[in-house]
């Protein structure tokens, strides 16, 4: 018990420092940009562009910036057309969008405004060319792979621990997560999908609770190589909730798909000439997945889009008088750190509902029925 509050003290204490500092390099660097901005164009202050433009992907990872230039740290870009082949090259040579390189460049407004267009010889964009092939490493994904990283070396040390002294009371970092993955098994899997079921699945919902939980809590830390918002893209709750998919549907048995196609105990005139039944089924099971991912999607943007609301009152106030921008600025951390705290609530509320809805839609598919 000792050893286990001589990690957790520690623990606690560096990620609340780290949230704190964090706040006061969000706000810093918030003014930093807005003043390169002011300084590059005369438009005044656009807080939705600020705040969906720190929330958004990119292709490099941006640290700060000293008199007015930005240093960031660029990630590789790989990209394929048919016309120039295969292309790897790191995300520096564009300058910030600025320049064309090797026939590509980064669209700076429309429709395809963040993306990686084919550019002419004269750097413009060609509109008749097809989108590249885009499979670059840009900030989310830089971001997955250290989660991933971190997961893996949390585990990796905690089984070894297991195999070399399995009788033993776990110690260090195995004392912190040895009661997550108890209550993931025995409060979240074993009661939904049944105590004769859930082991073929427990690898999979494990990996998805603490893969959602980590990314939600690195998240909330803008340090690199942390900060990146990993689950408040679309695409990624979307890949999320297409395993979960996979998970429910192929692991259905013949009471499950029977339940879809030849609903028990309702009408035959809902089920032939017009399938009504089959077809309200086929769609729940596609609103599954698209709520789960549309979900957590929401929740974790929304965390972020009102941190960063917060610090957009900074310049909104300052654009009124300097001494109301210095009041802002108390203001704007102050009420950061608090949705930082609530953030912490969410990142576990979210990997929570995630893995329990899962867990309840594959108890639906392996039902042996009544």
């Amino acid at each position: 018990m000792k050893s286990y509050r001589k990690l957790i003290r520690p623990l606690i204490t560096l990620l609340l420092s780290a949230l704190i500092a964090g706040q006061a390099v969000k706000a810093e660097h918030a003014q930093l940009d807005l003043q390169i901005d002011a300084e590059i164009d005369d438009l005044g202050f656009d807080p939705g562009a600020f705040i969906f433009d720190h929330i958004a992907d990119a292709y490099d990872w941006h640290l700060f910036d000293i008199d007015g230039k930005h240093y960031s740290v660029p990630l590789p870009v790989i990209l394929y057309t048919r016309k120039k082949g295969l292309n790897i090259f790191l995300s520096n040579r564009f300058d910030h969008g600025h320049v064309a390189y090797r026939g590509f460049r980064i669209e700076t407004e429309g429709p395809k405004k963040g993306k990686i267009v084919v550019a002419l010889e004269d750097g413009t964009t060609d509109m008749e060319a097809a989108m590249p092939l885009n499979l670059s490493m840009t900030k989310n994904v830089v971001g997955m792979l250290f989660a991933a990283m971190v997961m893996t070396g949390i585990f990796l040390s905690i089984g070894r621990r297991y195999r070399r002294k399995p009788l033993e009371p776990p110690k260090g970092i195995q004392s912190l997560f040895e009661p997550i993955v108890l209550f993931v098994i025995d409060d979240i899997v074993k009661p939904a999908i049944g105590e004769n079921k859930y082991e073929p699945f427990l690898p999979y919902l494990l990996t998805l609770f603490f893969f959602i939980w980590i990314n939600n809590m690195l998240g909330l830390i803008p340090i690199f190589p942390m900060g990146a918002n990993v689950t408040g893209n679309i695409s990624v709750t979307a890949g999320l909730a297409l395993t979960s998919f996979l998970a429910v549907n192929l692991s259905g048995n013949k009471h499950y798909w029977q339940h879809i196609f030849n609903t028990p105990n309702v009408p035959f005139f809902l089920k032939l000439p017009i399938p009504i039944m089959p077809l309200i089924e086929l769609i729940g099971i596609i609103t599954k997945p698209f709520v789960l991912a549309i979900r957590l999607f929401a929740n974790i943007t929304a965390g972020h889009i009102i941190t960063m609301g917060f610090f957009t009152l900074i310049f909104i106030f300052a654009q009124v008088s300097p001494a109301f921008g210095y009041g802002g600025t108390v203001l704007a951390v102050g009420f950061g750190i608090f949705i930082t705290f609530l953030e912490l609530l969410v990142a576990l509320i979210q990997a929570y509902v995630f893995t329990l809805l899962t867990s309840l839609f594959i108890a639906a598919a392996v039902d042996d029925g009544h």
